[in-house]
């Protein structure tokens, strides 16, 4: 497989930068192809602004999904944004590595998101009838692909259980893991995620680092998160309203978005 991680951490020698190095070891070891987008490394860009559209006249108002729209169907993206989206088209695999930085990732890989989803790419695709509402939440231009998040916290892992303070984990990573990943098309798999991040002993950072090989061991085969498909009939459309009695009982808020099948952990 070909396997695109995008690296959102200051510093390569932190944990997340160790725990980057296990798994990129472990997909060559297996013989898998790899790409790093290491954004501090690479000075990332954050900001959408006029910069990202140079053909757009001076006196023009900026209004960035059709300046996106416009610029990526004339092939004129900046160098850095298409770039990135070469390398998206190119894996079937896409890992986002971040630390957890209050309660979402870092502004760097946001801007990422913000300029490297262009209008055209990764939204703003399909027919919008009143049958279909776009290709998107498990279709796109990156169905058949798939994706995952690896990330660390400060927190213990009780602080972000079912009654924890902090929140689920999942409802944490849900904006990302079904607004960002899913949106466009990709299968989902299930966060690796490492608590207490600043605390971690060399056993216990051994301990993660077996299980984050394993999961990379398994990248073809894990069961992805089974969020509802927009177009498969779970949907009122153009409402986008789930149809009257979908959903388990007592089911509330993102957990309506899943289907029946349980992922793996």
């Amino acid at each position: 497989m070909k396997v695109l991680l995008v690296f959102a951490h200051p510093d390569a020698r932190s944990l997340n930068g160790a725990l980057r190095d296990v798994a990129v070891a472990e997909l060559q070891r297996l013989g898998h192809e790899v790409q790093i987008s290491d954004l501090y490394a690479q000075g990332w860009k954050s900001a959408v602004d006029r910069a990202d559209f140079p053909a757009l006249a001076p006196d023009e108002r900026l209004s960035p999904s059709t300046a996106s729209k416009t610029a990526y169907e004339a092939g004129e993206l900046t160098p850095d944004v298409q770039g990135e989206i070469d390398r998206m088209r190119w894996a079937d695999v896409l890992i986002l590595q971040f630390p957890l930085w209050w309660f979402t990732m870092p502004a760097i890989l946001k801007g990422w998101v913000d300029r490297v989803y262009a209008c055209g790419f990764a939204y703003g695709v399909g027919e919008h009838s009143d049958k279909r509402w776009g290709d998107r939440y498990g279709e796109g231009n990156l169905a058949g692909k798939r994706a995952m998040l690896i990330v660390t916290t400060g927190g213990w892992e009780t602080h972000y259980g079912a009654r924890g303070v902090n929140g689920p984990i999942d409802d944490l990573l849900f904006p990302i893991n079904h607004g960002i990943l899913f949106y466009p098309g990709y299968d989902v798999l299930p966060p690796f995620v490492v608590y207490q991040a600043g605390r971690l002993d060399q056993a216990e950072f051994e301990a993660r680092a077996e299980q984050l090989r394993e999961r990379m061991r398994t990248l073809a085969t894990v069961t992805p998160i089974a969020y509802r498909r927009q177009n498969g009939g779970d949907y009122l459309i153009p409402s986008m309203e789930l149809r009257p009695g979908l959903g388990a009982a007592g089911a509330t808020g993102f957990n309506l978005h899943l289907g029946d099948e349980k992922p793996e952990r």
